[in-house]
C-alpha cells in the first residue's frame, strides 16, 4: 500500500514543480506524482507528503532533492534515430541547405534542448558526420545537449547504451558508429567529441543566452508537459537563440501557437519551423 497524497498536498507539490521547471501536472495526474514519489518517501523515511514538501522546500538538501524528484517524475523515453522520417527531413533537406549557407565559415551549431540520455544529439552528430563525409575535418561542429536531469546527463556523457536504446538504429549505423561490448553499445569517440552536455532548465531564458546562437534547435516531446504560458516562454527563448535562417524541430504531437514568432515549413513529416521573418523573406 503506497502513501496517499491529499488534494492540498498535490496542489502544493505541483506548484513547486511548476515554479521550478514549468512542468505542469493537471488535476487528473495526481496519481502520477503519488506513485512515482511514494517510494522516495519510504527511502527518506518520511511518513507523508507534507513532510516531503517540507524536506523539499526547507531542508539543507533541497537542491539535491529537486534533482532527485525531477529524475523520478520525468519520463526519459528515447532512442537513437527516433522518428526517422523527421530525421530524414533534417539530413536530406534542412542540413544540405545549411551547409551551403555556412560554407564560408564552416561552422554549424545545434541545440538539443531536452536531450535526455543523449540519444538525440548523438544521432544528429552521426547524421552530420555522414553528410559531410571527408569534409567533416574542415568543419567546426558544435552540438549542445541540455536537460534538467543530472542523472540522464551522466548517462549521456558516458556514451554507453543498452540494446533498448539502440532498438530504432539502422544496422549500418550500428556497424559504422558503435562498438558492441556484450550487452552494451559504445558510441564512436569521434561522434562523442562533437557533443557537449550541459545541465539546463528550459524556464531559464537568461541561462540559455550563454549558449549563443544556433543554426538548428531540436526540442521534441517536451512541450506536451507545459501549459500555454510556459510554451510561450520556451518558444520565445528558441526565437532568441535561433539564427535568422535557422530551423526549429518539435515533436510530432506538438504545435506552436505563437504564430507571430514561427511559421511551419511545408515539409511532410518535418514538424519544423522557421522564424516568420525568414519565411516571409524566402517567399518574396
Amino acid at each position: 500500500m503506497g502513501i496517499a497524497m491529499s488534494d492540498k498536498q498535490f496542489g502544493d507539490l505541483r506548484k513547486i514543480i511548476y515554479t521550478r521547471s514549468g512542468i505542469h501536472f493537471p488535476d487528473n495526474k495526481k496519481y502520477v506524482l503519488e506513485s512515482r514519489l511514494g517510494s522516495r518517501l519510504q527511502e527518506l523515511e518520511l511518513e507523508n507528503f507534507e513532510d516531503y514538501i517540507a524536506f523539499l522546500t526547507m531542508g539543507p538538501y533541497q537542491q539535491d532533492e529537486f534533482q532527485e524528484m525531477f529524475n523520478r517524475i520525468t519520463i526519459n523515453e528515447t532512442s537513437f534515430f527516433r522518428n526517422e522520417p523527421q530525421l530524414d527531413v533534417f539530413e536530406k533537406q534542412v542540413l544540405p541547405e545549411l551547409l551551403e549557407a555556412r560554407k564560408s565559415t564552416k561552422r554549424l551549431r545545434i541545440w538539443s534542448a531536452a536531450c535526455s540520455s543523449g540519444e538525440e544529439p548523438y544521432t544528429l552528430a552521426i547524421q552530420i558526420h555522414r553528410c559531410l563525409g571527408l569534409r567533416a575535418a574542415d568543419w567546426k561542429i558544435e552540438i549542445v545537449g541540455c536537460d534538467i536531469s543530472e542523472k540522464v546527463l551522466e548517462i549521456a556523457q558516458t556514451g554507453v547504451y543498452t540494446d533498448y536504446a539502440m532498438r530504432t538504429t539502422p544496422t549500418l549505423i550500428k556497424t559504422r558508429y558503435f562498438k558492441q561490448d556484450g550487452q552494451q553499445w559504445l558510441i564512436d569517440e569521434q561522434i562523442k567529441k562533437m557533443v557537449n552536455f550541459q545541465l539546463h532548465n528550459l524556464k531559464d531564458r537568461l541561462g540559455a543566452k550563454r549558449f549563443g546562437t544556433f543554426d538548428v534547435i531540436f526540442c521534441r516531446n517536451v512541450m506536451i508537459y507545459f501549459d500555454d504560458a510556459m510554451k510561450d516562454t520556451v518558444v520565445q527563448c528558441f526565437s532568441d537563440q535561433l539564427a535568422a535562417d535557422g530551423t526549429l524541430f518539435i515533436g510530432h504531437s506538438e504545435n506552436i501557437r505563437t504564430s507571430n514568432q514561427f511559421a511551419a515549413m511545408p515539409i511532410a513529416q518535418g514538424f519544423c519551423y522557421r522564424k516568420v521573418k525568414a519565411v516571409t523573406k524566402l517567399a518574396a
